[in-house]
C-alpha cells in the first residue's frame, strides 16, 4: 500500500540556478527556496544580490553569485565555489537564455552568437561542471530550460529556436549519458510567459507591452499568458522525488498552445 510522503521536500538540497536575477529563474528561486532548498543564484544582473536578499530575508537560504554563462573560466570558478562552501549539487537548472527576434537573413553575426552562447554554450559549460559534482554524492537532477519553439518553430526567432531545439535534444543526450549515474536530466518548454524578456521581444516586434502580452494569449485552451512561478512549478516537480524516474523527457508547460 503505498503511503502519503512529502515527496516535494527539498531541505538539504542545494540549487544551481542560471538567469536567477528575474523572471522564471526568480520566481523558481523563490519556489525551490520555499520547499527547503539551498539556492545558489547566478546571473551577470547584479539585482540578483537583491533578489537573494529578500529571499534570505524571508527566513530561507539563498546566495548571488555574478556569472557570465558563456565563460569557461567563470562557470568553472563558480562551481568551485559552490562545491567548496556546500559540498554537493543536487539540482542544476539551466534557464539562462536572451532572444533577437530576427529572421536567418536578418541576423548579424554577432546577434546570432549572443544566442546560442548564452542559451546552449552557457547549459553545456554549467552542466560540464556540475555533472562531476552530483556524481560524487550520488546523483541529482538538471533541469534545461527549452521552448515550445524549440519542439515546432515560430516566426521570426531563428537564432532563439535554434538554441530550444538543441537544448530539447542535448537533454535527450544527456540523459542517456548519465543516467548510470542517478543523474535525471529533463526540458521544461514553456510557452509565453509574462517575463522581462517576452516584453523585450515584444518592443522587437513593435508593439507595446499590453498588446503583445494580449496577443501572446490568443489560441490558447487556458486562455492566458503563462506567469513564471507556472513555470517555476514544473521545475519542482523535475528538481524533487516525485519524479525519480523521469529524464530525457521534453515537458510543454504552454497552457496547451502546441496541444
Amino acid at each position: 500500500m503505498l503511503e502519503k510522503k512529502d515527496g516535494l521536500n527539498l531541505e538539504g538540497k542545494v540549487a544551481v540556478i542560471s538567469g536567477a536575477a528575474s523572471g522564471i529563474g526568480l520566481a523558481t528561486s523563490q519556489l525551490l527556496s520555499a520547499y527547503g532548498a539551498k539556492v545558489m543564484m547566478l546571473d551577470v544582473n547584479e539585482n540578483g544580490l537583491y533578489e537573494a536578499q529578500k529571499i534570505k530575508d524571508a527566513g530561507r537560504e539563498a546566495i548571488f553569485y555574478k556569472c557570465n554563462v558563456t565563460s569557461l573560466e567563470n562557470c568553472k570558478e563558480v562551481i568551485s565555489q559552490i562545491e567548496k562552501d556546500h559540498k554537493r549539487i543536487d539540482i542544476l537548472f539551466n534557464n539562462a537564455g536572451v532572444t533577437v527576434r530576427k529572421t536567418i537573413e536578418e541576423l548579424e553575426e554577432k546577434e546570432w552568437d549572443f544566442v546560442i552562447n548564452v542559451g546552449l554554450k552557457g547549459t553545456y559549460l554549467l552542466s560540464k561542471f556540475a555533472i562531476p559534482v552530483m556524481r560524487k554524492t550520488g546523483g541529482g537532477s538538471i533541469i534545461n530550460t527549452g521552448s515550445g519553439w524549440g519542439l515546432k518553430g515560430g516566426d521570426k526567432a531563428a537564432a532563439y529556436c535554434a538554441v530550444k531545439g538543441g537544448i530539447v535534444n542535448l537533454t535527450r543526450a544527456m540523459a542517456i549519458d548519465h543516467g548510470k549515474d542517478n543523474i535525471r536530466v529533463n526540458s521544461i518548454n514553456p510557452g509565453d510567459t509574462a517575463t522581462n524578456m517576452l516584453q523585450e521581444e515584444g518592443k522587437q516586434l513593435g508593439f507595446d507591452k499590453d498588446e503583445f502580452f494580449k496577443d501572446s494569449a490568443v489560441g490558447r485552451p487556458i486562455e492566458r499568458i503563462g506567469l513564471p512561478e507556472d513555470i517555476a512549478n514544473s521545475v519542482l516537480f523535475l528538481a524533487s522525488d516525485l519524479s525519480t524516474w523521469v529524464t530525457g523527457t521534453a515537458l510543454v508547460v504552454d497552457g496547451g498552445g502546441i496541444a
